[in-house]
């Protein structure tokens, strides 16, 4: 049985033990996507030679990225005067780097959307925020270096996960959570482990170690709240928590979180000091600039991904 089964009859909700949530989870289904992402498309994107023309024939097989391709190119945020139709011509516009998270989205809101179609929630506005936190994570681990993989955009895509995997295989539990009156009057991880047992990040953690993905992927997921409890990826953890509270605090999208964020919240965040440790307010201020705008931006890029 892949979930519980929602009934009309009332039913009384209880939280479960650890080991009768780590048996439930094994009915959730592995997202291929977060172990190989479009393969042949990130392939091409880190060869040396790169090819429009061969990079557009790997698009044009699949059809949901073809179409966030062309929408996202056609957004106010790239601003062009006569609309895009060829897809050689938007992979010439958006660039490498654009194209490559593209090609990572795609993928893993399609298995996310596999899971949680049948359960009502606001989702379209959940994935802006995954997005939106993915994007801002690789914004604030780009002050400090030059990225070599994907891995802190990954992490911050699935970060939320354990909502996901909580959705699909507890719904009673978390259509109870998510009740309007329950997530404004209580603490989001509280109200999670008195209600099913276990809060989300705990959650996806264990249905991540279960199918032995990566460690870096893990602890963001773990310990996006705590980032100062990872062990070995902590700036990376560090940057998904900055990311995550930027993304609350500008309202884009929704996680289900509804605790107000301001703005000196992610500004002052304890996560700054894992990121840049020492006297280093300088180079923390450029951060804090540049982050700035590209919240400006931001919508308008979610709106061509989602």
């Amino acid at each position: 049985m892949m979930s519980e089964e929602i009934i009309s009859k009332p039913q009384t909700i209880a939280p479960l033990s650890l080991d009768e949530i780590s048996v439930k989870i094994k009915d959730c289904p592995r997202l291929p996507s977060l172990s190989s992402i479009n393969s042949a498309l990130r392939e091409l994107l880190n060869a040396d030679q790169r090819y429009t023309y061969q990079i557009s024939e790997i698009i044009r097989r699949d059809p949901s990225l073809t179409a966030r391709l062309l929408r996202l190119v056609n957004s106010v945020y790239y601003g062009l005067t006569t609309p895009v139709n060829s897809i050689e011509e938007a992979v010439f516009y958006l660039g490498i780097r654009q194209i490559r998270q593209l090609a990572m989205v795609t993928p893993v809101i399609e298995d996310f959307q596999k899971l949680t179609h049948k359960i009502p929630f606001p989702w379209r506005d959940f994935w802006q925020h995954c997005i939106g936190t993915a994007i801002l994570t690789r914004e604030v681990i780009g002050s400090i270096l030059v990225p070599t993989d994907e891995s802190d955009y990954v992490a911050g895509l699935v970060h939320d996960v354990g909502k996901i995997v909580m959705a699909s295989v507890f719904p009673l539990h978390f259509s109870e959570i998510y009740k309007d009156k329950n997530v404004k009057e209580y603490d989001l991880l509280e109200l999670e482990k008195s209600i099913l047992g276990i809060n989300h990040s705990e959650l996806g953690a264990m249905y991540l170690r279960l199918h032995n993905l990566p460690d870096i992927m893990i602890e963001a997921v773990e310990y996006h709240h705590q980032p100062e409890r990872a062990n070995h990826h902590a700036i990376i953890v560090a940057a998904v928590h900055i990311a995550d509270l930027i993304i609350r605090y500008t309202k884009i999208g929704y996680s289900g979180n509804t605790r107000e964020i301001q703005s000196t919240d992610w500004e002052n965040s304890p996560a700054w000091g894992i990121i840049f440790p020492g006297n280093r307010t300088e180079e923390k201020n450029i951060a804090l600039a540049s982050l700035k705008r590209s919240i400006e931006r931001l919508p308008h890029i979610l709106e061509g991904l989602v």
